[in-house]
């Protein structure tokens, strides 16, 4: 008589329980590889969102009226001179473009132009274009030195505290 031959139990067993695992372990390294690309992935598009804000709200000069203008840049240009000359005038540079050694290199370049370098370091956020900020009492230094930079952008302090300068009297951040 002729009867098939039954496989043990135990034998197939261990081979499927092991075939679970194995997955059961690459589904766990797929979401874990999900889940941080998605976090990079999701940082890198807040910040290009964020940077694009940014710029959208930055008012340029072709958005101001001619006239209105001509009669801010007369009458900033007879109300504000720099008090204090260039070797009192205290310049804390910020690298705002993200290049490595950015911040140096304009710090040298301000200091070339016979300001002192107060703190040298990178900026909080990246900016679109550079910027000079000024303390109060401080404008026509400011004006100054974006005179010298060719920076065009000059405005008071936005976004930093006074007391966070650390002596300096104007700040120099550095954009793209």
């Amino acid at each position: 008589m002729e009867h098939p031959l039954s496989a043990p139990d135990t034998l197939v067993r261990p081979w499927r329980t092991a075939a679970y695992a194995a997955g059961a372990v690459a589904v766990v390294e797929l979401l874990l590889l999900l889940v941080i690309g998605g976090g990079k992935l999701a940082g890198y598009v807040t910040d290009r969102v964020q940077l694009a804000a940014r710029e959208s709200m930055v008012v340029t000069p072709a958005q101001v009226a001619p006239a209105a203008r001509k009669a801010k840049t007369k009458a900033k240009a007879a109300a504000v001179v720099a008090k204090r000359p260039r070797t009192k005038t205290t310049v804390m540079v910020l690298n705002g473009n993200g290049r490595t050694g950015a911040a140096a290199a304009a710090a040298s370049r301000v200091q070339g132009r016979g300001y002192r370098i107060g703190q040298v370091t990178n900026a909080p956020r990246l900016v679109p274009k550079s910027i000079v900020m000024y303390r109060p009492g401080f404008a026509g230094e400011g004006r100054r030195l974006g005179n010298d930079l060719g920076v065009k952008l000059v405005t008071p302090l936005d976004g930093m505290r006074a007391s966070s300068l650390r002596g300096a009297h104007v700040v120099f951040v550095l954009g793209p």
